[in-house]
Order: C-alpha cells, then structure tokens, then sequence
C-alpha cells in the first residue's frame, strides 16, 4: 500500500482495520481465512481493494473515511493471526486494535518482499448471561472514553505506521494461542491516543506469533472496580488452561480519597490478589503479580521516593506466600528513572513530562522491556514463547531518549488522562 499524489500527506501513518465475521442483514458470514490485495494487480484468491472503496456493511470489508486511513471488516471475539506481506522500499511499523505494537521498524530493500505475522486479540464488551435468578452482568461497563474504541468493537485494527508503509497483502485467519491476559490500570493500559502510551500496548512486539497479548487494563482501574465493572468476569470468561495473566494495580487502590475502592496495603489489598490468583489458578491458568512502577519523584540527591507506601512489599509477600511469580516493576523502574535522572526522566512521561504518573512511546517501550526480564526471569512457560528479536535489558542501562524512534499514530488527543 503506497500512497502518492492527492495523498502524499498520508504517507506517514496509514491505518487498516480487518474483520472476519461481518453481518449481512439477519445472517452473518462463516469464520473463514480473508485474504486481501491493496496493488494494482490483485493476486488471485484475494479480495481486492481499491484506495476510494469506503466501508460497506453489506460486502463487511472497506476502508473508514477520515485522516489515517483504516480499512474495516466486521469480526467477532477471538484470536486473529495477521500476515502480512511487506512490499521492497518499506520502513513500516504496525500496530493493532488501539495502538498495540506489533512489529517495529519492517525494512525491506527496494526489490525485496519479506512476510510479517503476529497475533491480534479481539473482544467486545458482552458477557455470556448468568442463569436465571443468578447474579451477575451481561456485559463490561464501560467508561465514556472506551465506548467505540477499536479495543471494544466488533473490528480487527491493523495501523500501518513509518515513512513508507507498503503493504501489498493481508491476510486473517482464526489462530489457538495460549492468551496473556492483562490486568491493570492506566499504566498498564492501550492508550487510545498520541502521545500517551501503556507498558501493555508495547507488550506484543516482544512475542512470537505463538500468543495473543489480551489487554483488558483500563485507565482509573482498581482491584475492586476491575471486579465491579464485571471486567474480571470477561477475563475469566476467556481464560482457559495454559493461559497467563500478568495483574498490577496499585496505583488507584491506595487513595484513601476514593472511599468505595480503597484498599489497604495490609489487609484488603492482600485478600484481592490472594483471590485473584485464586481464580487463575482455578482455571488452571498462570497468574503473575507485578509490583507498580514508581511515579517520577525524585528526592534531593536524585533518588526515587517511594509514593505506594507498602503496596510494592505487599504484592512481594503474598508471591512469596502463594508461590506465584512476582515481576519488581517497583524496583526496574526506580533503576530506569534514575539512570535517566530529574533531567532526562522527564521524556519518558506523557503530557510533555508534565505527568509524572502516565508515559509516553519511550517510557512504555522501556517498561515493557523490563516486564519481559521479568518474565524471562520468573515465568519460563511464557518466556518460551518471547520473540527470537526480544532481546536483553538492564533498565540501569537504558535507551537514550533522544536516540529512541517510535512511528506516531494517527489519532491523537491533548485529553488528561483518567487516574494519577
């Protein structure tokens, strides 16, 4: 997919959203493999596209109107391999659903074609109905800012991103992957918009095609509202053995201010992660604990200050009393923040550095390394399935900020973000 001419100012970022079980009228069409051809001279078996073909829904497929570029097929809940074939003369960068990256910086030599494939989880917000005269929801209540949102429609979203994003080819299929479900809050979350961005959005660039990365942490999520909003009951929903679930919370649930999700470090806060885990493992899935990156505040001589009080030693203790793998977010991050200093720490938080809770591109990237040390260190079971690329991290040795290159999406927001 080259875009010349009338179109040069979308060069830069062009966003492909796809779907695999679109709606016509009543009926609604077998899960199939989809294959689509964005060239000139389409391939045969593949559905072609053209530049002007706007999304219909009685054909399910075609491109959304608007800056960026997306092209959408309806698709139901579900894992979806991706592959896509790279044209020679590309520098691409894609991500998936709401900015999750998938693959960075894809170069190929002018006569060149070269195959990318990763993994995309689907969900919608319904939840199967309880029995009658049981409790329980139909589905995750979602806040304002979720509500059509690529995270929680009925679409597949693939964005091309980078100086050249030529994509010639893309195909879906239906793929069985163990899922690494994520639980967590705003710093764990899929930040819809630029500049802002989660540890969890960065997450699936380090993995093999071989599991889906499953974010469901949302932006002001505590441990309790994660349950009340029955967001715990979707993940459960879908967790199925061999599966893993990575849980951090932390930051919202030690304000005092929010009476009605208050925890305490020393009593509430433990008894929730004993359950959650409990859950997990009921299941027969794998539960790992991570401990809260620390906020940006430093003291007089350039050391973090601890701002979670005991909440960091209390997601250590019921580890160590459970048996369950613990990944120190606490401590990477105190490493990472201080290795960059009061001066350059300030390019790894969104809001121009102004945030010191919420990153941006960079801080993210190198958060999201840390939990892959963690994972290397603490789970085997998932470190088996990192990518062949994922390469070492010392977060007392990271990246330069200036020298760390992200291609930007399209949608961006100067919004403040939910939670601090």
């Amino acid at each position: 997919m080259d875009v010349k001419g009338a179109r040069r100012r979308e060069v830069l970022v062009g966003v492909v959203s796809a779907s695999l079980l679109a709606p016509v009228g009543a009926q609604a069409r077998q899960v199939t493999t989809r294959r689509f051809d964005f060239t000139a001279r389409p391939r045969e078996g593949f559905t072609p596209v053209a530049a002007d073909r706007l999304y219909d829904a009685a054909l399910g497929y075609g491109f959304e109107p608007g800056e960026g570029r997306s092209f959408s097929v309806a698709a139901p809940e579900g894992d979806w391999r991706v592959t896509l074939e790279v044209e020679g003369g590309a520098d691409l960068t894609v991500k998936a659903e709401s900015r999750r990256l998938m693959a960075e910086q894809i170069r190929t030599k002018a006569k060149e074609r070269r195959e990318v494939t990763f993994v995309v989880n689907v969900r919608d917000a319904s939840l199967p109905p309880p029995p009658k005269n049981a409790p329980g929801g139909t589905g995750v209540i979602l806040n304002p800012r979720e509500k059509g949102t690529p995270n929680w429609d009925d679409r597949l979203t693939v964005e091309f991103c980078g100086p050249a994003p030529k994509v010639a080819r893309m195909t879906v299929e239906p793929a069985s992957v163990p899922r690494v479900f994520l639980l967590g809050d705003s710093t764990v979350t899929d930040q819809p918009f630029e500049p802002a961005a989660g540890w969890g959005q960065m997450l699936p660039r380090f993995f093999a095609p071989t599991v889906s990365v499953a974010s469901h942490a949302e932006s002001g999520e505590t441990m309790k509202s994660f349950l009340m909003e029955h967001r715990l009951d979707k993940v459960l929903s879908q967790t199925r053995a061999g599966d893993f679930a990575l849980i951090q919370f932390g930051h919202n649930d030690q304000k005092e201010n929010w009476p009605q999700t208050y925890v305490a470090a020393d009593s509430t806060y433990r008894d929730y992660l004993r359950a959650y885990v409990g859950e997990f493992r009921r299941r027969k899935a794998t539960p790992v604990l991570v401990t809260s990156m620390h906020r940006r505040r430093f003291d007089g001589e350039g050391r973090i200050i601890n701002t979670h009080g005991d909440y960091p030693a209390a997601v250590r203790a019921v580890g160590a009393e459970l048996g369950v793998p613990v990944i120190d977010l606490a401590a990477m991050s105190r490493a990472f923040y201080e290795a960059l200093g009061p001066a350059q720490s300030p390019k790894a938080f969104a809001d121009g550095g102004k945030d010191i809770t919420h990153h941006d591109n960079y801080g993210a990237y190198e958060l999201a390394r840390c939990i892959v040390e963690g994972i290397r260190a603490g789970v085997p079971e998932l470190a088996r399935h990192l990518s062949a690329d994922a390469g070492a991290f010392d977060p007392a040795k990271p990246t330069p900020p200036d020298s760390f290159v992200m291609a930007p999406s399209a949608a961006r927001s100067n919004a403040a973000l939910r939670g601090n």
